[in-house]
């Protein structure tokens, strides 16, 4: 069954690794991530809606869900884990399911990605309803544990979506992504061109999703948190650009909006008080844009 599957696969022209120096397998590895890249830009049709079905999730009041194991899983946790820092998202409204969490985010956690039992459990823990949005991410597409995941989401009426190197995964969703990359250099490791397409896939998913709910305008990230000397500049900049002020009148209207970069914008921008411009975003839904209209 699973010598059958493409990411199982082994090329028949591939070259020997081992007697390879290291310079040239690290030419040839380079060469294995543009034809991964190109298999996302293949595919880019099926990651656009889902980019769609991730942003109505998350711009109704919903929440993007990832779900996955091994490798799938790691990088769907990490996606997530970048939403606060990046996006001001609160925690709860980006979450990541990973097989055998949490030892599996440092080792492998063996039969894991086979329990779909646990799979189901862990999404029915966190309620999922209506207008939720489930990614399961299984390059694959045979992990039981992402199955048992989607089938709990779709029961509860919940967008579901997968993403997978398998054109034929025995996974139900109503969106499939399916990435047609070819055995890996090494075969077998998804860690490798797989994984670089899975991170591609979920920077597209998310950042669309949080452009389309109102965390971005033009290219910057407004609800970006200052959590540290690099952030607070950046919030300082973006205050200053859309603001129309000086560093100084940036900085300190971003003190006086207890750090929440947009609500700082809204002030400079309107002669807003912070209760005031926070309100006014409010009412937009928090959309920057319509709230400076």
């Amino acid at each position: 069954m699973y010598g059958d599957l493409p990411t199982e696969g082994i090329d028949p022209q591939g070259p020997d690794l081992d007697l390879l120096p290291p310079r040239e397998v690290a030419r040839l590895l380079l060469e294995e991530e543009r034809r991964g890249l190109r298999a996302v830009e293949e595919a880019l049709d099926s990651v656009g809606r889902a980019c769609e079905a991730a942003a109505w999730a998350l711009r109704g009041g919903g929440r993007l869900f990832y779900a996955g194991a091994g490798t799938s899983g790691r990088l769907g946790v990490l996606d997530a884990s970048e939403m606060g820092p990046t996006f001001g998202t609160p925690p709860g409204r980006v979450v990541a399911l990973l097989a055998g969490a949490p030892r599996a985010l440092t080792e492998s956690v063996e039969g894991a990605e086979d329990d779909a039992a646990s799979g189901r459990a862990a999404m029915e823990e966190q309620r999922p309803g209506t207008r939720d949005c489930v990614l399961g991410i299984t390059m694959s597409g045979t992990a039981s544990y992402v199955a048992g995941a989607l089938a709990a989401a779709r029961e509860a009426g919940a967008r579901t979506l997968l993403l997978t190197a398998n054109p034929r995964p025995p996974i139900a969703a109503d969106l499939t992504i399916a990435l047609d990359l070819g055995p890996e250099a090494l075969a077998g490791s998804t860690r490798l061109k797989g994984g670089s397409a899975t991170k591609a896939v979920l920077n597209m998913i998310s950042t669309a999703a949080m452009a389309g709910s109102g965390a971005v305008h033009g290219n910057l990230m407004v609800r970006v948190r200052p959590v540290n000397r690099k952030l607070r500049d950046r919030a300082e900049r973006i205050v200053e650009r859309l603001g129309g002020v000086g560093r100084p009148a940036a900085a300190a209207l971003l003190r006086e909006a207890a750090d929440e970069a947009e609500v700082a914008v809204v002030m400079a921008r309107l002669g807003l008080d912070a209760v005031a411009a926070r309100a006014r975003l409010a009412a937009c839904g928090g959309r920057l844009r319509e709230a400076l209209a």
